[in-house]
């Protein structure tokens, strides 16, 4: 039983350093794209390409961690999805910003559900995972809020698609706490 727990405790300290390097990440990005890629189009477009493109390697370095593409098959899908959006907003950046962002809502929609039915997976392996179903769920809506976004005219992608980024960051960072604290409280117990 002890096995089971040292086990249990092992990948949950590997998912708190994952989650707190997703949550460092992100914020890196927003600073960078709130601050410097507003007047600056080519970092902006970098950006654009960057985030989706962190968001496969991330997955994939996390499922591979975690037993592998067969036995996370939400993480493989992710992974798919993300690093083909990375690979589409490329030839995007050259014809239409509404574009860029219709493919931004296109992969947060997609994203998102996927993220949840991980959430919600790993809410019954370690719990302390109702931030990581939430950012799920938001991260759904907010594709919806992207596409019907990249209908109209818009000032700057970056601009529209940081908060998003930003409250990504923010989940992250919760789930870490979280299950850091709860980790450490089953290790006191056990």
């Amino acid at each position: 039983m002890a096995n089971d727990t040292s086990l249990s405790r092992t990948g949950a300290d590997a998912l708190v350093r994952y989650y707190f390097l997703r949550a460092g990440v992100a914020a890196v990005w927003v600073a960078l794209a709130f601050t410097i890629a507003p007047s600056n189009p080519v970092l902006a477009g970098v950006l654009l390409v960057i985030y989706p493109a962190w968001d496969a390697f991330a997955n994939a370095r996390d499922a591979m961690a975690n037993g592998g593409f067969r036995a996370n098959v939400p993480q493989a899908l992710n992974t798919a999805v993300s690093a083909a959006i990375a690979l589409a907003i490329l030839p995007a950046l050259r014809i239409d910003m509404r574009l860029v962002l219709a493919l931004f809502g296109v992969w947060a929609g997609l994203a998102g559900l996927l993220q949840l039915v991980v959430g919600v997976r790993r809410w019954r392996a370690y719990g302390a995972q109702w931030a990581m179903v939430l950012s799920g769920a938001q991260s759904a809506l907010a594709g919806g809020f992207f596409l019907k976004s990249a209908a109209a005219p818009t000032a700057s992608v970056i601009v529209i698609v940081a908060p998003y980024a930003a409250f990504g960051a923010f989940y992250f960072l919760v789930s870490a706490v979280l299950l850091a604290v709860k980790t450490r409280r089953r290790a006191k117990t056990a």
